[in-house]
């Protein structure tokens, strides 16, 4: 662990998944805060894994207590809505790749979020902040069935995590209303299909093609968002500046 003049720096411990790890074309709001003047005495560990469901964030709870961390930041969720919404989204998220033993659904999710609060509270002595979900596609008022039923289960997971936060005394991180608010005020394109290839397509213009998450974002129609999902540098700043308000407090 760092030490600056003989003193450890307070760990902050970031628990999440790709939007977490902030990798490729998702903004980095955790490199965006580590270059920030004011938290130069802070040490900042990425927790982020892509495509963790709240359950795979529960089995990496001892990772951040490893971390000995002076605060927490679980930001996790966004996968469980995307694997209730979406049969191939579930079949190779929660299937495939993850090896979950359940059926994602509302009620595990909350389960597992209440699990992993429970592991941090009884083995650390951290500050723990869980943040809401930022909305997947940028429809807030969709006619379309399938961005109506992401809204509504965004919105749903949003307010367990905001109940979980306040029943458990933890501070809570308002992405969910900060970022809904802003698209309500600049409403874009509906979220329809999740396919990965061009999730695929887009990493290559990131590295090969040298092309910004921004640059990518645009050409993807997307204002706050790089392909509907994933966070571009201005939705990305939004979450990195509620979470300042967190390491600021």
């Amino acid at each position: 662990m760092s030490e600056i003049a003989g003193d450890r720096r307070p760990v902050v411990a970031c628990l999440g998944s790709s939007s977490t790890a902030g990798q490729g074309q998702a903004f980095g709001w955790i490199d965006e805060l580590e270059r920030r003047p004011q938290n130069r005495h802070f040490e900042f560990r990425n927790l982020g894994v892509g495509g963790d469901l709240a359950y795979n964030a529960l089995q990496r709870v001892p990772a951040v207590i490893a971390c000995h961390p002076d605060k927490v930041v679980v930001l996790i969720g966004a996968n469980d809505a995307l694997t209730m919404v979406f049969a191939n989204a579930r079949r190779v998220l929660a299937g495939w790749m993850k090896h979950l033993p359940r059926e994602p659904s509302v009620e595990w999710f909350r389960e597992n979020l209440e699990a992993i609060v429970d592991g941090l509270k009884r083995e650390t002595t951290a500050q723990i902040a869980l943040a809401s979900l930022g909305p997947i596609g940028e429809d807030p008022d969709s006619s379309n069935p399938v961005q109506r039923t992401l809204n509504e289960r965004i919105a749903e997971l949003s307010g367990i995590i905001k109940l979980t936060a306040t029943s458990n005394q933890l501070a809570y991180i308002p992405f969910f209303e900060t970022l809904r608010d802003r698209i309500v005020a600049s409403p874009g394109k509906a979220f329809t299909e999740f396919r990965f290839l061009p999730i695929y397509l887009d990493t290559l213009r990131f590295y090969v093609l040298r092309r910004s998450s921004d640059e990518i974002a645009e050409s993807n129609g997307w204002r706050f968002h790089v392909d509907g999902v994933h966070l571009n540098r201005r939705g990305g700043m939004i979450l990195a500046n509620l979470v300042q308000e967190f390491l600021d407090s």
